[in-house]
């Protein structure tokens, strides 16, 4: 990935914080942000998951529905069959 930001950059950067907080404080803003970043690469993760339940749960309902549909398709021709050969042997 390409921040688009070159190294005199990120130095200069690095000098204004350390300007504005001071040495001291610089690692607990570290350890401030990191853990944010786990937070929310842990909700993202949270999210994706329960997202992908979902779409897990209605696929297996799909499944089921088709099953139900074609029982009943099946059951439908069985019948069909079962009239057409009794008007057959009518005739």
């Amino acid at each position: 990935m390409h921040l688009f930001i070159s190294g005199a950059e990120i130095v200069f950067i690095f000098f204004v914080v350390l300007l504005v907080f001071g040495a001291d404080r610089i690692p607990s803003i570290a350890r401030g942000l990191a853990k944010g970043m786990t937070q929310i690469r842990q909700a993202t993760d949270e999210i994706k998951s329960e997202i992908q339940k979902s779409v897990d749960e209605v696929d297996d309902s799909k499944g089921k529905i088709g099953e139900g549909v074609g029982k009943e398709v099946n059951d439908i021709k069985k019948d069909f069959e079962e009239l057409t050969d009794s008007i057959k042997r009518k005739f």
